[in-house]
């Protein structure tokens, strides 16, 4: 075997082994990506049962339910929604402080066959005029906010949203500093 014809096996052998581990890699990755959906995203294509995936909107007012414990941890049920469509969740745990109705919510989890969200975590957003960017895309989607009429509502008026009153909603705050 000539040193060339060496040169090229040796080549073509690092060539698949790094082929390989890039597909393992990428295969490992897909398998933890956690997907953001909208209540109305999951009314209109249900996830695949069993994947872990993040539903955001807004717990809409009136829903939240404490239901005593289960394994010595508070379980509560509430309601999200994007305007247009809302998703029962149940979590088991402690919720975050800045957790209330009228508020926006994202929540990890599994769509049970039932279609009630079991929620693993629960996050609150952070300040008065804070609006997760997914939040923000569904209600874009929703037709609930036009960004070109402005910001979009403060997030105590979402559930009680009228699609072609959307643009009406006065702009929130902008926070100290400008907002940028």
């Amino acid at each position: 075997m000539t040193r060339k014809r060496r040169r090229l096996y040796v080549l073509l052998l690092c060539g698949l082994g790094l082929g390989t581990a890039t597909a393992l890699t990428l295969t490992a990755f897909q398998d933890n990506l956690v997907f953001f959906r909208s209540p109305s995203d999951i009314m209109a294509q249900t996830p695949p049962e069993g994947r872990a995936f993040r539903l955001g909107g807004l717990v809409e007012t009136g829903s939240v339910v404490r239901e005593g414990t289960y394994q010595d941890r508070p379980a509560i049920h509430f309601r999200v929604t994007d305007g247009a469509h809302t998703i029962a969740v149940v979590y088991t745990g402690v919720l975050p402080d800045l957790f209330r109705e009228g508020q926006g919510v994202v929540t990890q989890g599994i769509l049970g066959p039932d279609g009630v969200f079991r929620a693993q975590e629960v996050l609150a957003r952070h300040d008065e005029t804070y609006m997760p960017p997914e939040v923000a895309d569904a209600l874009r989607r929703a037709g609930h906010w036009d960004p070109a009429a402005g910001a979009p509502p403060p997030a105590a008026q979402w559930n009680t949203l009228n699609p072609a009153a959307a643009s009406s909603f006065p702009a929130p705050p902008l926070p100290p500093g400008g907002g940028s």
